[in-house]
C-alpha cells in the first residue's frame, strides 16, 4: 500500500482492529467488581487486593493490549528493587482518600496511535526509590479541600532524576503479528537495575462460568506460548535470556480471606520476584506467565528489549525492524494530512490528543442481571442489591470495545462524554465514531423506555442529550455519505427524545429539568436532588439542551426526507416542538431582560411564585447553542414540510419569534433560542474578561463572583451561595473531584464555538461585535470563533515564556526537556492560568482540542 494511504485503507479491514489497547488502567474500585453489602465500590475491591484477586469482569495493566473480547491480555510489570510489590498497574487514591476525590498518582503518556493500532507508543516514568504509597495516601488524606493535591513529584521520588523512563512502541507486521520495542532509559546519576516483566495472561472466565475450560500458557526460555481459549494460539518471544515464570490468574484466597487456595495464584510472580518465594509453578505452566529481564543500565544510558507477539512469531531482526520503521512512517503520513496548516507545536498537540483518545478504547464487560443475581457456584450478592443500584437496568449487557473518558479515573463509558468523543474520532476513524454512536443506542444499552445509560455508578442518572448533535456532526465529517447509518441512529434517538419529553417536562409546559445535567457544582444547590417539598427547579440548560435536541433531529429528518418523503412528517414534528420550547424559555421567565442572560428559577407549585436563580454560569450559555441555519437547499423538494411550517406560523403567530426569516440577499432561515436581537447581549457577558472569558477559553462560572459570592434568597432568607473557584471545588455538592465553579471545560466551549460558527453563516462578515468586551476591538463571529479556539489550543502550546499553561507551576513538566513535550489532557483547566485539573487522562472530551487544531488549520488554508 502507498505510505500516504496505508492506514486509511487498513481502517476498512476489521481484522486490523482485533488487537488493540483495550486493557483498562484500573479494574479495581469499580461498580462491576463490587459485591459488598454497602455498595462502597472503592472499599469492596481496593488497590491492595488488585495484585492478588482475580477480576470478575475485566482486566487492567500497564501499557497493555488485548484482543477485542479480552480473552488474552498482555502488559508490562516493573520492579525497581525497592518496592514491596511489582508495579503492574497505575496506583491512585480512591474517592475516600483524595482531598479532591479519586486521583491517579503516577505519570504515563499515550504518545501515538493510528486508528487500527498498527502503530502505537506509550511512555511511563517509574521512580528508582521506593514508591511512596503510604506518603501519598496519608498526606492527601490530611489535606482539606482548600489545599492543593499532593502529587508524586511533591514526594521527592524523582529528586536527582533518579527514575526510569520507559517507552514502548507497538507495530503490527500483520493483523495478529505485533512487534514491540521497549526502551528503558536510566535518567539517574548512577548505574541501576530495572526488572522488566512482559506478562501474558488469560482473563479469568472459568471461575464464573463452569462451561469455560481453563486455558494454559507454557513458558520456556525466551518464549510464552498461549493455548487457544477462543483468542487463537499466540506466542510471545523476547530477545536475550529472560527467565520464564508462570502462575495462575486465580485469587490468592490464603492472603485475602485466610482460606484454602491455589499454590500458584495471581500474585505468584509478584511474590517470587520481590520476595523469592516458591509461588511460581516449577512446571512453567499456568494461565499467567512472564519473561523476567534484569536490565543493568549505566547512568544516562538506554537499553532496548525486543519482543514479538504472534501465532508463530518470526525473527526479532530484519522483519521486526522493518515493521516498526514502516508503521511509524505510515503514521507520520496519516497525521500530516489532517492539519497541513498547523504549526509544529499544534501538530504535536493534535497528534497526542488523538493518541490519548485511541489508547482510551477499552473492552467493557458488564451483565447487570448476572451481577444482580450472582454467578453459579459463587456466594450470592446481598439481598438489597436486587432493588439497589442499577436494579432497573437488568436488560443491560455490555461486552464491547468502547471509547472511555479516562481509563483510570473513569474506566467506564459515560453517555454524554461518548458523544463528544465521536466527533473528534470521526476525523481519524469515522467508522469507529459511527459504530460507537450506534452502539450506545442499541437495545442492550438503551433502556426500553428510551433513556440512554449514563455511567455504571448510576445508569439512570441524567446526562445532557447531545447524541443527535454528535450524530449530525459525525455524518458531516464523514462526508454525508452513510444515510443507512444515519437513519438507524435517528430511529433510536426518537425513542430517547420521547423519554425526555415524557419524563423531564413534568408540568407539560416545555420547560425542562432533569437534575444536574453534567453541570456538577455550578449552582447554589445540588441539582441532582429534589428541592424542598412543593418547590421545582426550571432549568435554563435543560430547556436549552432540549431545544438543541429538537433542532438536531430536525436537521437529520430533513436530510433523510430528501430520499424518503415520510420523514417530512417527523421534521414538522420537531420544528413545532422547537417552536414551543423557544416560546417557553423566552417568554416565561428564564430569559432576564434586565441582565440579558438566561437563569434557572425555583417555582412553588402551590401558588406559582417564582425565585430566579440569577447566577451567571454555563447553564445560561447553553441556550445559545440551540441554533440551526437552513438555506433553501435544505428544504428544496419538500413541499409538505414548507407548507406545514407556514401554516403553523400563520395559525400560531405567537411562535413566529422562534423563526428568523432569510435576510436580504440570502436564503438562510435561522432557528435559534437566542435571536439576533439578544445575541449581542449574551456575547457581551461571554466576551467579558471579568466574567466568562479567560485567557484559555470560556469559564463555567462568571469570575464576577470571585470577591462577591452570589447569594440565593428564598422567602426573605439566604438559602445558599456560590463563589467563583478557578481550580478544584471546595464544595462537595455532586461528584468527587468534579467542579463547575469556574474552570474551563473543553466540551461546552466546543458547543459554544459550534453555535457561533452557525450564527456566522447567518450574519457573515457584515456584523461585528466588540470582543473582548470593553477592548474597543470589533470582530466578526468567524474571528471570535478563531480566537476562542486558539485560547483552548493555547492551553497546551509553548508560550513566549517557554512554558505550556497546562503544566501550571510544575517545573519538571515545564522545563525539563524529557518532560515538557509529553502532554496530559486533563478533565478541566484552571479558569485563570489554564493549568490542568481533575482526571489527568480525560482524553475523551478534552480530546476535542484536536478538532480545534484542525479548525484553525482549515481557517488558515481557507478550507
Amino acid at each position: 500500500m502507498p505510505i500516504e494511504t496505508a492506514e486509511r485503507e487498513r481502517r476498512d479491514l476489521p481484522e486490523w482492529r482485533r488487537w488493540g489497547p483495550y486493557l483498562s488502567e484500573r479494574a479495581w474500585g469499580t461498580v462491576r467488581e463490587d459485591y459488598s453489602d454497602d455498595g462502597d465500590a472503592w472499599s469492596s475491591f481496593p488497590h491492595e487486593h488488585a495484585r492478588s484477586r482475580a477480576y470478575r469482569w475485566s482486566e487492567d495493566g500497564l501499557g497493555g493490549i488485548c484482543d477485542e473480547h479480552q480473552l488474552l491480555c498482555f502488559a508490562f510489570a516493573f520492579w525497581n528493587g525497592q518496592d514491596p510489590i511489582l508495579k503492574e498497574r497505575i496506583f491512585g487514591l480512591t474517592g475516600h482518600e483524595g482531598n479532591h476525590g479519586e486521583d491517579a498518582k503516577e505519570y504515563w503518556w499515550y504518545l501515538d496511535s493510528t486508528p487500527t493500532h498498527s502503530w502505537m507508543r506509550w511512555r511511563y516514568v517509574y521512580p528508582q526509590r521506593a514508591f511512596p504509597y503510604e506518603d501519598l495516601i496519608e498526606e492527601n488524606r490530611r489535606r482539606s479541600r482548600q489545599a492543593r493535591e499532593y502529587e508524586l513529584l511533591d514526594t521527592g521520588a524523582f529528586d536527582d532524576d533518579r527514575y526510569w523512563d520507559v517507552t514502548v512502541d507497538y507495530a503490527k507486521a500483520a493483523p495478529d503479528d505485533l512487534c514491540l520495542r521497549v526502551r528503558v532509559r536510566n535518567a539517574g546519576p548512577d548505574a541501576a537495575t530495572l526488572h522488566l516483566l512482559p506478562t501474558l495472561w488469560f482473563r479469568n472466565r472459568w471461575s464464573w462460568d463452569p462451561a469455560v475450560a481453563r486455558p494454559e500458557i507454557r513458558a520456556s526460555a525466551g518464549r510464552l506460548a498461549a493455548g487457544d481459549a477462543g483468542a487463537g494460539p499466540m506466542t510471545l518471544i523476547g530477545d536475550g535470556a529472560p527467565g520464564p515464570l508462570a502462575c495462575d490468574n486465580d485469587s490468592n484466597a490464603r492472603r485475602l480471606w485466610n482460606a484454602p487456595g491455589p499454590d500458584h495464584p495471581k500474585d505468584g510472580i509478584n511474590d517470587h520476584v520481590v520476595g523469592g518465594r516458591p509461588t511460581v509453578n516449577p512446571a512453567l505452566t499456568g494461565s499467567k506467565a512472564a519473561l523476567w529481564y534484569r536490565l543493568e543500565v549505566p547512568a544516562g544510558e538506554t537499553v532496548e528489549t525486543r519482543l514479538r507477539l504472534a501465532p508463530d512469531p518470526a525473527d526479532l531482526g530484519d522483519t521486526w525492524a522493518e515493521a516498526l520503521a514502516t508503521r511509524e512512517r505510515e503514521a507520520d503520513a496519516f497525521y500530516a494530512a489532517l492539519a497541513p496548516a498547523a504549526t509544529p507545536d499544534e501538530a504535536l498537540v493534535m497528534r497526542q490528543a488523538f493518541a490519548g483518545m485511541l489508547w482510551s478504547k477499552q473492552f467493557y464487560n458488564y451483565d447487570v442481571e448476572r451481577w444482580l443475581a450472582g454467578d453459579p457456584g459463587q456466594p450470592p450478592p446481598p439481598p438489597a442489591r436486587r432493588s439497589g443500584r442499577n436494579a432497573g437496568w437488568r436488560h443491560l449487557y455490555n461486552s464491547d470495545v468502547i471509547s472511555m473518558p479516562d481509563k483510570w479515573e473513569y474506566p467506564w463509558y459515560a453517555a454524554w462524554d461518548l458523544a463528544f468523543h465521536c466527533v473528534t474520532l470521526a476525523h481519524v476513524d469515522p467508522e469507529l465514531a459511527k459504530a460507537q454512536l450506534r452502539l450506545i443506542t442499541r437495545e442492550w444499552y438503551m433502556h426500553p423506555n428510551g433513556q440512554l445509560p449514563a455511567y455504571e455508578w448510576n445508569f439512570g442518572d441524567v446526562n445532557p442529550p447531545v447524541h443527535a448533535l454528535a450524530t449530525l456532526a459525525v455524518f458531516g465529517i464523514d462526508g454525508g455519505r452513510d444515510r443507512i447509518w444515519l437513519e438507524r441512529v435517528f430511529h433510536k434517538l426518537l425513542l430517547g427524545f420521547t423519554w425526555w419529553a415524557n419524563v423531564k417536562d413534568p408540568e407539560d409546559d416545555n420547560i425542562f429539568g432533569g437534575g444536574f445535567l453534567g453541570m456538577d457544582n455550578v449552582g447554589p444547590f445540588d441539582r441532582s436532588k429534589p428541592l424542598a417539598e412543593g418547590l421545582v427547579l426550571e432549568q435554563a440548560d435543560g430547556t436549552g439542551w432540549m431545544a438543541l435536541y429538537c433542532l438536531s433531529m430536525l436537521e437529520i429528518a430533513l436530510v433523510l426526507a430528501r430520499e424518503d418523503p415520510a420523514y417530512e412528517d417527523v421534521a414538522v414534528k420537531f420544528f413545532e416542538h422547537y417552536a414551543l420550547i423557544a416560546q417557553a424559555i423566552n417568554d416565561r421567565g428564564l430569559w432576564d431582560e434586565a441582565d440579558g442572560f438566561y437563569y434557572d428559577r425555583v417555582r412553588r407549585t402551590a401558588d406559582g411564585a417564582v425565585w430566579p436563580v440569577r447566577v451567571r454560569s454555563m447553564t445560561g450559555l447553553i441556550p445559545l447553542c440551540a441554533v440551526a441555519i437552513g438555506g433553501g437547499d435544505a428544504t428544496a423538494g419538500l413541499p409538505e414540510f414548507r407548507a406545514r411550517v407556514l401554516e403553523f406560523l400563520e395559525a400560531r403567530p405567537e411562535y413566529r419569534a422562534a423563526v428568523q426569516p432569510a435576510r436580504d440577499g440570502d436564503d438562510a432561515t435561522m432557528l435559534a433560542l437566542v435571536g439576533e436581537d439578544r445575541l449581542p447581549r449574551v456575547l457581551e457577558r461571554l466576551g467579558d474578561e471579568g466574567e466568562f472569558l479567560s485567557p484559555h477559553g470560556i469559564r463555567s462560572l462568571s469570575a464576577a463572583y470571585r470577591d462577591r459570592p452570589f447569594e440565593f434568597w428564598l422567602e426573605g432568607e439566604v438559602a445558599s451561595s456560590v463563589d467563583y473557584e478557578p481550580a478544584e471545588s471546595t464544595t462537595d455538592l455532586f461528584g468527587g473531584n468534579s467542579n463547575w465553579r469556574g474552570p474551563v471545560w473543553v466540551p461546552v466551549n466546543f458547543l459554544v464555538i459550534g453555535a457561533l460558527e452557525r450564527f456566522a453563516r447567518r450574519l457573515g462578515d457584515e456584523v461585528t461585535f466588540e470582543f473582548p468586551h470593553g477592548s474597543g476591538r470589533h470582530r466578526t463571529l468567524r474571528e471570535i470563533n478563531a480566537d476562542l479556539a486558539a485560547r483552548l489550543v493555547g492551553i497546551f502550546l509553548t508560550g513566549a515564556d517557554g512554558r505550556r499553561p497546562v503544566f501550571g507551576d510544575r517545573e519538571m513538566f515545564a522545563r525539563d526537556p524529557a518532560w515538557r513535550d509529553a502532554l496530559h489532557f486533563h478533565e478541566y483547566f484552571h479558569g485563570d492560568d489554564g493549568s490542568g485539573l481533575g482526571a489527568s487522562h480525560q482524553t475523551g472530551w478534552t480530546g476535542l482540542v484536536a478538532d480545534m487544531v484542525i479548525r484553525l488549520s482549515n481557517a488558515r488554508s481557507g478550507t
